[in-house]
C-alpha cells in the first residue's frame, strides 16, 4: 500500500498568499457588495459549488503530479482540497472583517441583513480566492 501524502504547514501558507493576493481587490469594490445585495441563497449556493469545482479541478485536474488518492484524507476529502476551501472563505471572509467592508458597504441595512450579504459578497470574492490559492499552492 502507498504511503498518503502528507499536507504540510508550508502548503497551506502558499494557499493563503494566492487567497489574499487574488481576493483583495474584489473585497474592497463596491460594485461586488451591490452584486451580493441581488444575489439569491440559490446564486450563491451555485457559486459555492463552482469555487469546489475549480479548486478540485485546479488541484487534481490541472496538476499531473497529484492523485487525490494518495493525499492525507478526512472521511474521504483530501487534507489539500479542504484547506484550499478554508483558505478561499476564510480569506475573504477575515479580510471583509479586518477592513470593516460590511460597515462601509452595507451601513443601512439592519445587522441580519448586513450577515447575510456579506455571506453572499464571500461566495463571489472566493472565486477569485480559490483560484490564488490553487495557483500558489501548484506553482510552489
Amino acid at each position: 500500500m502507498q504511503e498518503r501524502q502528507r499536507h504540510e504547514l508550508a502548503d497551506t501558507a502558499q494557499q493563503i498568499v494566492g487567497g489574499f493576493l487574488l481576493s483583495g481587490p474584489f473585497v474592497v469594490t463596491g460594485e461586488v457588495w451591490q452584486l451580493a445585495r441581488n444575489m439569491t441563497v440559490f446564486h450563491s449556493l451555485f457559486l459555492v459549488a463552482v469555487i469546489m469545482a475549480i479548486g478540485y479541478g485546479g488541484l487534481y485536474g490541472a496538476d499531473d503530479d497529484r492523485d487525490p488518492r494518495t493525499e492525507a484524507a478526512v472521511f474521504g476529502v483530501p487534507v489539500r482540497f479542504i484547506s484550499v476551501m478554508v483558505v478561499a472563505f476564510g480569506s475573504v471572509t477575515l479580510l471583509a472583517f479586518a477592513i470593516t467592508a460590511p460597515s462601509v458597504f452595507l451601513d443601512d441595512l439592519e445587522p441580519v441583513s448586513r450577515m447575510a450579504v456579506t455571506a453572499r459578497t464571500v461566495s463571489v470574492a472566493a472565486i477569485f480566492s480559490v483560484v490564488g490559492a490553487v495557483t500558489t499552492d501548484s506553482l510552489f
